[in-house]
Protein backbone atom coordinates (compact mmCIF):
# COMPACT_ATOMS: atom_id res chain seq x y z
CA UNK A 1 0.00 0.00 0.00
CA UNK A 2 1.28 3.55 -0.77
CA UNK A 3 0.39 6.84 0.89
CA UNK A 4 1.59 9.97 -0.55
CA UNK A 5 1.93 12.63 2.06
CA UNK A 6 1.88 16.44 1.19
CA UNK A 7 2.80 19.03 3.91
CA UNK A 8 1.12 22.44 2.83
CA UNK A 9 0.85 26.13 4.13
CA UNK A 10 -1.40 28.01 1.47
CA UNK A 11 -1.09 25.59 -1.61
CA UNK A 12 -3.95 26.02 -3.44
CA UNK A 13 -2.35 26.86 -6.83
CA UNK A 14 -0.40 24.08 -7.12
CA UNK A 15 -1.92 21.51 -5.07
CA UNK A 16 -4.55 20.57 -7.86
CA UNK A 17 -1.41 20.06 -10.24
CA UNK A 18 0.26 17.84 -7.55
CA UNK A 19 -2.28 15.28 -7.09
CA UNK A 20 -3.17 15.50 -10.43
CA UNK A 21 0.18 13.98 -11.59
CA UNK A 22 0.07 11.13 -9.41
CA UNK A 23 -2.58 9.63 -12.03
CA UNK A 24 -4.51 7.81 -8.92
CA UNK A 25 -1.45 5.44 -8.42
CA UNK A 26 -1.62 5.88 -4.46
CA UNK A 27 -3.86 4.29 -2.41
CA UNK A 28 -4.31 7.18 -0.21
CA UNK A 29 -3.20 10.71 -0.21
CA UNK A 30 -2.73 12.87 2.95
CA UNK A 31 -2.67 16.49 2.74
CA UNK A 32 -0.65 17.86 6.10
CA UNK A 33 -1.62 21.46 6.49
CA UNK A 34 -0.05 24.04 8.69
CA UNK A 35 -2.54 26.50 8.58
CA UNK A 36 -3.57 27.66 5.00
CA UNK A 37 -6.18 30.32 4.92
CA UNK A 38 -6.23 30.05 0.64
CA UNK A 39 -8.60 27.05 0.53
CA UNK A 40 -6.19 24.49 0.66
CA UNK A 41 -8.07 22.37 3.21
CA UNK A 42 -11.20 22.82 1.22
CA UNK A 43 -9.48 21.74 -1.87
CA UNK A 44 -7.61 19.11 -0.49
CA UNK A 45 -11.08 17.07 0.77
CA UNK A 46 -12.75 18.15 -2.92
CA UNK A 47 -9.47 16.24 -4.51
CA UNK A 48 -10.18 13.09 -2.12
CA UNK A 49 -7.37 13.54 0.42
CA UNK A 50 -7.52 13.40 3.51
CA UNK A 51 -6.53 16.43 5.81
CA UNK A 52 -4.38 16.48 8.73
CA UNK A 53 -4.97 20.34 10.01
CA UNK A 54 -3.05 21.88 12.44
CA UNK A 55 -4.59 22.93 15.67
CA UNK A 56 -7.95 21.85 14.80
CA UNK A 57 -10.05 19.06 15.92
CA UNK A 58 -13.32 18.24 13.91
CA UNK A 59 -14.46 15.28 13.06
CA UNK A 60 -11.81 13.51 10.46
CA UNK A 61 -8.88 15.88 11.32
CA UNK A 62 -5.75 14.96 13.34
CA UNK A 63 -4.92 17.46 15.72
CA UNK A 64 -1.04 18.56 15.42
CA UNK A 65 1.14 21.32 15.69
CA UNK A 66 2.13 23.46 12.68
CA UNK A 67 5.15 23.86 11.08
CA UNK A 68 6.92 22.07 8.12
CA UNK A 69 8.50 18.85 9.85
CA UNK A 70 5.40 19.14 12.54
CA UNK A 71 3.17 18.24 9.67
CA UNK A 72 5.39 16.46 7.77
CA UNK A 73 5.57 14.01 10.54
CA UNK A 74 2.37 14.01 11.67
CA UNK A 75 1.11 13.09 7.73
CA UNK A 76 3.45 10.23 8.38
CA UNK A 77 1.78 8.72 11.64
CA UNK A 78 -1.35 9.16 9.55
CA UNK A 79 -0.09 7.12 6.65
CA UNK A 80 -1.55 3.65 6.41
CA UNK A 81 0.72 2.70 3.54
CA UNK A 82 3.72 0.56 3.84
CA UNK A 83 5.60 2.43 1.25
CA UNK A 84 5.01 6.35 1.78
CA UNK A 85 6.17 9.23 -1.24
CA UNK A 86 6.96 12.32 1.60
CA UNK A 87 6.03 15.07 -2.13
CA UNK A 88 6.00 19.02 -2.01
CA UNK A 89 3.02 20.52 -2.74
CA UNK A 90 5.07 22.31 -5.36
CA UNK A 91 5.90 18.84 -7.01
CA UNK A 92 4.35 17.46 -10.06
CA UNK A 93 5.90 13.32 -11.12
CA UNK A 94 6.55 13.12 -15.07
CA UNK A 95 4.80 9.89 -16.62
CA UNK A 96 6.60 7.11 -15.84
CA UNK A 97 7.35 7.57 -12.06
CA UNK A 98 4.58 4.48 -11.28
CA UNK A 99 7.25 2.30 -12.69
CA UNK A 100 10.09 3.57 -11.37
CA UNK A 101 8.38 3.47 -8.08
CA UNK A 102 7.19 -0.21 -8.37
CA UNK A 103 10.79 -1.10 -9.29
CA UNK A 104 11.94 -0.11 -5.70
CA UNK A 105 8.93 -1.36 -4.11
CA UNK A 106 9.34 -5.03 -5.69
CA UNK A 107 12.94 -5.38 -3.55
CA UNK A 108 14.08 -5.63 -0.11
CA UNK A 109 12.41 -2.60 1.66
CA UNK A 110 15.80 -1.86 2.81
CA UNK A 111 16.53 1.68 0.66
CA UNK A 112 14.53 4.39 -0.13
CA UNK A 113 14.43 6.51 -3.47
CA UNK A 114 14.21 9.87 -4.92
CA UNK A 115 13.38 11.54 -8.23
CA UNK A 116 15.46 13.57 -10.64
CA UNK A 117 15.05 17.69 -9.93
CA UNK A 118 13.56 19.78 -12.67
CA UNK A 119 12.75 23.05 -12.94
CA UNK A 120 9.74 23.96 -15.03
CA UNK A 121 11.67 26.99 -16.43
CA UNK A 122 13.78 28.30 -19.56
CA UNK A 123 16.01 29.89 -17.95
CA UNK A 124 19.91 28.76 -17.84
CA UNK A 125 20.00 29.26 -13.91
CA UNK A 126 17.61 26.48 -14.04
CA UNK A 127 19.61 24.10 -15.83
CA UNK A 128 22.50 24.99 -13.71
CA UNK A 129 20.29 24.85 -10.28
CA UNK A 130 19.47 20.98 -12.26
CA UNK A 131 23.13 20.13 -11.86
CA UNK A 132 23.69 21.47 -8.57
CA UNK A 133 21.11 19.44 -7.12
CA UNK A 134 21.83 16.12 -8.79
CA UNK A 135 25.26 16.34 -7.69
CA UNK A 136 24.30 16.94 -4.33
CA UNK A 137 22.44 13.90 -4.08
CA UNK A 138 24.63 11.41 -6.25
CA UNK A 139 27.95 12.71 -4.05
CA UNK A 140 26.77 13.55 -0.71
CA UNK A 141 23.42 11.54 -0.58
CA UNK A 142 21.53 14.61 0.51
CA UNK A 143 18.91 15.09 -2.28
CA UNK A 144 16.69 18.45 -1.78
CA UNK A 145 13.17 18.28 -0.57
CA UNK A 146 12.04 19.13 -3.94
CA UNK A 147 12.89 15.54 -5.61
CA UNK A 148 10.52 13.70 -3.31
CA UNK A 149 11.41 10.61 -0.79
CA UNK A 150 9.46 7.07 -1.43
CA UNK A 151 10.63 4.96 1.76
CA UNK A 152 9.56 2.31 3.25
CA UNK A 153 7.58 1.98 6.75
CA UNK A 154 10.29 -0.21 8.24
CA UNK A 155 12.93 1.97 6.90
CA UNK A 156 11.56 4.88 8.65
CA UNK A 157 10.70 3.82 11.73
CA UNK A 158 14.28 2.32 11.98
CA UNK A 159 15.92 5.82 11.38
CA UNK A 160 13.51 7.55 13.65
CA UNK A 161 10.97 9.15 11.54
CA UNK A 162 10.45 12.32 10.37
CA UNK A 163 11.78 14.98 13.30
CA UNK A 164 9.02 17.97 13.85
CA UNK A 165 11.45 20.30 13.36
CA UNK A 166 10.02 23.71 11.14
CA UNK A 167 12.85 23.27 8.48
CA UNK A 168 15.11 20.95 6.98
CA UNK A 169 12.86 18.13 8.08
CA UNK A 170 13.82 16.29 4.56
CA UNK A 171 17.46 16.76 4.65
CA UNK A 172 17.60 15.82 8.69
CA UNK A 173 15.71 12.50 7.33
CA UNK A 174 18.10 11.88 4.28
CA UNK A 175 21.16 12.43 7.13
CA UNK A 176 20.11 9.81 8.98
CA UNK A 177 19.11 7.46 6.16
CA UNK A 178 22.47 8.16 4.48
CA UNK A 179 23.89 7.69 0.59
CA UNK A 180 23.82 3.50 0.59
CA UNK A 181 20.24 3.42 1.59
CA UNK A 182 18.93 6.12 -1.07
CA UNK A 183 18.44 5.40 -4.75
CA UNK A 184 18.26 7.96 -7.51
CA UNK A 185 15.21 7.35 -9.76
CA UNK A 186 15.19 8.18 -13.16
CA UNK A 187 11.52 10.26 -13.38
CA UNK A 188 11.62 13.83 -13.20
CA UNK A 189 9.79 15.69 -10.04
CA UNK A 190 8.92 18.75 -11.85
CA UNK A 191 9.19 21.91 -9.54
CA UNK A 192 7.37 24.91 -11.04
CA UNK A 193 10.05 28.21 -11.45
CA UNK A 194 7.89 30.51 -10.29
CA UNK A 195 9.14 31.21 -6.51
CA UNK A 196 12.57 30.43 -7.82
CA UNK A 197 12.50 33.39 -10.24
CA UNK A 198 10.22 35.50 -7.91
CA UNK A 199 12.94 35.15 -5.11
CA UNK A 200 16.27 35.55 -7.52
CA UNK A 201 17.82 32.66 -8.65
CA UNK A 202 21.46 33.27 -7.03
CA UNK A 203 19.54 34.89 -3.88
CA UNK A 204 17.48 31.91 -3.27
CA UNK A 205 20.29 29.16 -4.01
CA UNK A 206 22.25 31.25 -1.58
CA UNK A 207 19.81 31.37 1.01
CA UNK A 208 19.34 27.40 0.48
CA UNK A 209 22.94 26.85 0.91
CA UNK A 210 22.97 28.91 3.54
CA UNK A 211 20.16 27.37 5.77
CA UNK A 212 21.98 23.76 4.85
CA UNK A 213 25.25 24.80 5.73
CA UNK A 214 24.06 26.07 9.38
CA UNK A 215 22.13 22.84 9.83
CA UNK A 216 25.50 20.86 10.00
CA UNK A 217 27.16 23.31 11.81
CA UNK A 218 24.35 22.55 14.33
CA UNK A 219 22.33 25.80 14.62
CA UNK A 220 19.13 24.88 15.95
CA UNK A 221 16.07 24.77 13.39
CA UNK A 222 14.30 27.48 14.69
CA UNK A 223 16.67 29.97 14.45
CA UNK A 224 17.13 28.37 10.57
CA UNK A 225 13.83 28.74 10.08
CA UNK A 226 13.69 32.38 10.76
CA UNK A 227 16.54 32.90 8.17
CA UNK A 228 14.85 30.92 5.87
CA UNK A 229 11.78 32.85 5.54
Amino acid sequence: MLSVVIPTLNAATTLPATIAALDGAADEIIVADGGSTDGTIALAWALGARVVQAGMGQVGVIRTGSGHGTCLAAGCAAARGDWLLLLGPDTRLAPGWVAAAERLMSGMPTRAGYFRFSVEAGEIQARRLERVVAWRGRVLGLPAAEQGLLIPRVLLDAVGGVRPIPVMAELDLARRLGARRLAGLQVAAISGGASWRRAGWARRVMRELGCVVLYFLGLPPGIIARMHG
